[in-house]
C-alpha cells in the first residue's frame, strides 16, 4: 500500500456488501472521525481549528474519510483470499487516488490508508472471532512484516524523506514490527485513559494521544521542525503526562497551550495521528459489540 508503482489488481472487485468486510470498513472510518475529533491535539487538525495546516480543514478529513471507506472493505477481503503486499498495495494506490479527488490534491489520510489499511487486511486474515488488538497488531507483522520491512522509503512522500535523513524507521518499521507502540503505549494508554475520565471519551482519546506523542520518533515532525522540534514536542508531551495528564485539573487548558506553541512552531505530529487512529480501530475490532 506505499505509494509506489504497484501491478495491477488481479483478485477480481472485492463484494463490499459482504458483512465482515463492511463492518471492519464501518469501524475504519469512525476510527479516523474519532482521530479528527479528538482535541486539543497538538498542531493537527479538528473541527476547533486546523492546527498547523493551511491547506485543509475538518471538512476535507471528513470528505477524505468518506472516499477510502470503501477500499478499507476491499482491503479486508483481500486479507481473507490471503492476498500478498503487491495486492494491498494495489488497493492502496485506489485509495489514494479517491482521497486526492475528494480532497482536490489534498494528502489527508495517506499514512492512514498504509496503517489502517493493514490492520483491516489483518482482519480479513484472522475472521470475525475473538481477537485482541495486541494480537491483531501482530499479525500484520507475522503475515507481510518482512515485505514491509524490506521495502525502501517513499522517494516522494515528506514522511519518507526524513526517515532516510534522520535515520529513523517511521512508519514502515512499525507496521514491520506489528505495531509495536501501539500494542505498548497506544493501547494501554487508551485504557489508562477511560479510567481517568470514564465519562468522557474525548478526554482519553487526548491521554492515548500525547502518551504516543511523548515516545514516537514522528516523520512529520522531523520534515516540519528537525530534530529540535521532535526533542520540543516530545518533552511537551512527557510533561503533560508526568503531570497526572487529564487526570489533573485544568488538563484542557494545558493541553490547550501545547496546541497552540506547536501551531506557532508549525509543527504536525501527523505520524501520531495515524497512530491514534490505528489504536482506536484496533481497540474498536477488540471491543465490538
Amino acid at each position: 500500500m506505499h505509494p509506489s508503482p504497484a501491478p495491477a489488481r488481479d483478485d477480481g472487485q472485492v463484494a463490499r456488501d459482504d458483512g465482515w468486510p463492511r463492518q471492519v470498513a464501518s469501524l475504519a472510518h469512525d476510527a479516523l472521525i474519532a482521530e479528527l475529533e479528538t482535541w486539543p491535539k497538538p498542531g493537527l487538525v479538528s473541527p476547533v481549528d486546523s492546527g498547523s495546516h493551511d491547506d485543509m480543514d475538518a471538512g476535507t478529513l471528513r470528505a477524505s474519510a468518506a472516499a477510502i471507506r470503501p477500499f478499507f472493505a476491499d482491503l479486508v477481503a483481500a486479507g481473507t483470499r490471503g492476498a500478498t503486499m503487491e495486492h494491498l498495495r494495489a488497493i492502496g494506490l485506489e485509495a489514494e487516488a479517491a482521497m486526492m479527488d475528494a480532497t482536490d490534491g489534498v494528502n489527508a489520510h495517506r499514512g492512514a490508508i498504509f496503517s489502517l489499511g493493514l490492520i483491516c487486511a489483518a482482519a480479513g486474515v484472522t475472521g470475525d472471532g475473538p481477537c485482541t488488538g495486541e494480537a491483531l497488531a501482530l499479525a500484520v507483522g507475522r503475515r507481510w512484516g518482512p515485505v514491509i520491512g524490506g521495502a525502501p522509503t517513499s522517494p516522494t512522500s515528506h514522511g519518507g524523506r526524513a526517515a532516510r535523513r534522520y535515520g529513523v524507521g517511521g512508519a514502515s518499521a512499525e507496521a514491520a514490527a506489528g505495531f509495536p507502540t501501539v500494542r505498548v503505549v497506544g493501547l494501554p494508554a487508551l485504557r489508562l485513559g477511560r479510567t481517568r475520565a470514564p465519562m468522557d471519551p474525548v478526554a482519553a482519546r487526548v491521554d492515548c494521544f500525547f502518551a504516543l506523542l511523548a515516545v514516537v520518533d514522528d516523520t512529520n515532525l522531523l520534515h516540519r521542525g528537525g530534530t529540535d522540534g521532535l526533542n520540543a514536542a516530545r518533552a511537551a508531551a512527557s510533561v503533560f503526562a508526568a503531570t497526572g495528564g487529564v487526570s489533573a485539573a485544568g488538563w484542557r487548558d494545558r493541553a490547550l497551550d501545547v496546541h497552540r506553541a506547536f501551531v506557532a512552531a508549525r509543527l504536525s505530529p501527523g505520524g501520531c495521528a495515524d497512530l491514534l487512529a490505528t489504536t482506536l480501530l484496533l481497540d474498536a475490532l477488540e471491543n465490538r459489540a
